[in-house]
């Protein structure tokens, strides 16, 4: 296998189309988890320095990605 094979444009367009789309659908669910939440998640970590909503959240933001990335690799 030669190098022109292992790196190919197809691959490095895929790569970042599906980048886009897991960045898309990442900022999609925090969208729609801001609008389930009864109260405002910036306001409270931000401005009420409220630690564990934002500990919370990380893991959420966290557990997406890995949704994403484990459906973008297969």
């Amino acid at each position: 296998m030669s190098l022109n094979e292992l790196i190919s444009i197809k691959y490095i367009i895929a790569s970042v189309v599906y980048s886009f789309i897991g960045i898309l659908v990442l900022i999609v669910s925090f969208w729609i988890i801001e609008k389930i939440t009864p109260e405002n998640l910036w306001k409270e970590i931000l401005d009420k320095q409220n630690k564990a909503l934002a500990i919370v959240f990380a893991a959420f933001i966290i557990a997406i990605a890995i949704i994403i990335s484990s459906a973008i690799h297969s």
